[in-house]
């Protein structure tokens, strides 16, 4: 009996791996989370250096190690309290937060809680989509648009930018999956993705003309088009009436319970992956209940 078989004959025994898998890439997202945006930034540097060249004036030193490698493999992780490096047992996803009581073992700095829950929360949701989907491929196309929702999410929570390193893949991988019509037909991605970046991109200019202000930025187009791509125009609306009323809850439930400044940047990215997550496991249901409650 080959592994598939096993799978299928024991469905306890996939989920559970399922749920192991996302531990472990839940762990590596809480690197790219972090990683990412400082490897774009330093991207961004070198460009404007090379473009200005010698009409830049560096009035500081540049940090220890700024030119040094940096990826998301290189260097080791290490506590950013007294850069120890962190050994392999003190890695395992949630395990070593518990036994470390959530500090490092070196110096005793606190770890952001935020560490565990990203790997719980992946592999919450990977092991759910093991159990609705079972085994077959679109459990596996399914687990990698997660993924990258969940990397998104966390990014543009933190810094307010959805990287074309992540957004633009997911796009292209959506209109190939759906070339053998996994989640959509082809027809309806490609009209997915052109509707989805054009919906925000007529929003954000019609915004800008009314106010003089940008209400949104570049990358959420990008991510609704990718949503767009991979699960077809026709639950796009579904996804931006989740994903703005989610939106405008929290926005208000921010200003009014943490005085939050109106004028604050609230990133969109979340709402949008959170309700692209729901369109494709209960999109099509819940546009018939929606369509079934219209009257006439």
């Amino acid at each position: 009996m080959g592994l598939l078989d096993t799978f299928r004959a024991v469905p306890w025994f996939f989920i559970g791996t399922a749920v192991t898998m996302g531990l472990l890439v839940g762990s590596f997202l809480n690197v790219v989370i972090y990683r990412l945006p400082i490897m774009l930034e330093r991207d961004w540097k070198a460009q404007c250096l090379e473009y200005l060249g010698d009409k830049i004036v560096v009035k500081q030193p540049e940090p220890s190690g700024e030119h040094g490698k940096y990826n998301l493999v290189v260097p080791r992780s290490a506590c950013p309290g007294c850069g120890a490096p962190i050994t392999g047992l003190q890695n395992i996803p949630i395990l070593s937060y518990a036994v470390l009581r959530g500090k490092c073992a070196a110096c005793k700095t606190p770890i952001s809680i935020r560490y565990p829950l990203v790997e719980a929360l992946t592999g919450f949701l990977t092991g759910f989509l093991a159990w609705h989907y079972g085994v077959t491929w679109i459990m596996v196309f399914a687990v990698a648009y997660l993924w990258a929702l969940i990397a998104l999410t966390f990014i543009d929570a933190d810094t307010t930018l959805l990287p074309d390193d992540i957004t633009l893949p997911l796009l292209w991988l959506g209109m190939l999956v759906n070339t053998g019509g996994v989640f959509t037909d082809i027809g309806s991605a490609t009209v997915g993705a052109a509707a989805g970046y054009l919906i925000l991109w007529s929003v954000y200019w019609a915004f800008k003309l009314i106010t003089g202000k940008e209400g949104m930025g570049y990358g959420d187009f990008k991510l609704l088009a990718a949503i767009g791509a991979w699960l077809g125009w026709q639950l796009l609306p579904l996804v931006i009436l989740l994903s703005a009323a989610v939106g405008t809850v929290v926005g208000i439930a921010g200003i009014v319970m943490k005085g939050r400044d109106k004028g604050a940047k609230l990133p969109f990215g979340p709402y949008l992956a959170a309700a692209g997550f729901i369109a494709m496991v209960w999109g099509e249901q819940l546009n018939a209940w929606y369509l079934g409650r219209m009257p006439g």
